[in-house]
């Protein structure tokens, strides 16, 4: 197995776990500075362990992705990602959630699983227990049982489970309902974080929450993001959440 420094293999983590990742990240996770991270970033991406995906649009940052070579540099099982530019900034966003996260802004969390991690190991034939994904009911287009996957995973140091949300587009109303509905029924989950930063979407989100009688344990909350998960900035963007009053939600 190639011999990665402490840096390189906690970065080379990060990336497996979520899609992209950009040189504010990798400063934010390790706390080092704009030219370490930039350099850092380079001799992975020459190593062939990140592939350098080019912004495709103006005022984008280019981001990294991990490779075939640089997940099995670290033992990992996980798939490679795909670059999406469609999902260009919500993945960007995932990234700085789980940042968030591993800095308690969502609560003391003892482990935080990406989307990636918990579609991968549903679909693992050893697979023991229930799945990661939440039932939402009756098969899919393809005969698949129908699972919605939360962005991320928290398990409170409380031994609570949260789900978290990025919502930067609204959902209709039918699946909208529909992912709520699984979440109600989901007794292993006990709150839903959602973040966004547009008003009607959050005002759906708590109407339809109301309708299905589960507002006392789906929270949602103006996300105010920099301007870096856009491409434009460099600041970690802050998920502002009530904190207090979700830990108080999930302790009833």
């Amino acid at each position: 197995m190639t011999q990665l420094s402490e840096r390189e293999r906690a970065l080379l983590e990060f990336a497996a776990r979520h899609r992209l990742v950009l040189d504010e990240h990798a400063q934010a996770l390790l706390g080092i500075s704009p030219r370490q991270a930039a350099s850092l970033l380079r001799g992975l991406a020459d190593a062939r362990m990140l592939a350098r995906e080019p912004p495709q649009l103006r005022g984008r940052l280019p981001c990294y992705r991990a490779t075939a070579a640089g997940l099995r540099a670290i033992g990992s099982r996980l798939p490679p990602p795909r670059f999406s530019l469609s999902f260009y900034e919500h993945d960007i966003g995932l990234a700085w959630l789980h940042l968030a996260a591993r800095v308690g802004k969502f609560g003391p969390a003892r482990t935080i699983l990406s989307e990636r991690e918990m579609r991968s190991y549903d679909a693992a034939r050893e697979r023991v227990g229930l799945p990661f994904g939440v039932r939402l009911g009756g098969p899919s287009a393809d005969g698949w049982e129908r699972l919605h996957y939360p962005d991320l995973l928290l398990e409170l140091q409380t031994g609570h489970r949260v789900a978290l949300e990025l919502e930067l587009t609204g959902k209709g109303r039918a699946r909208r309902e529909r992912i709520l509905g699984g979440y109600a029924a989901e007794p292993r989950i006990d709150a839903v974080v959602y973040l966004a930063e547009n008003p009607s979407v959050r005002r759906s989100l708590r109407a339809t929450a109301a309708s299905l009688g589960i507002s006392s344990c789906v929270h949602v909350h103006k996300c105010v993001w920099g301007e870096s998960m856009r491409g434009r900035d460099r600041g970690m963007p802050a998920a502002r959440t009530a904190g207090r009053e979700l830990e108080l939600a999930v302790a009833r």
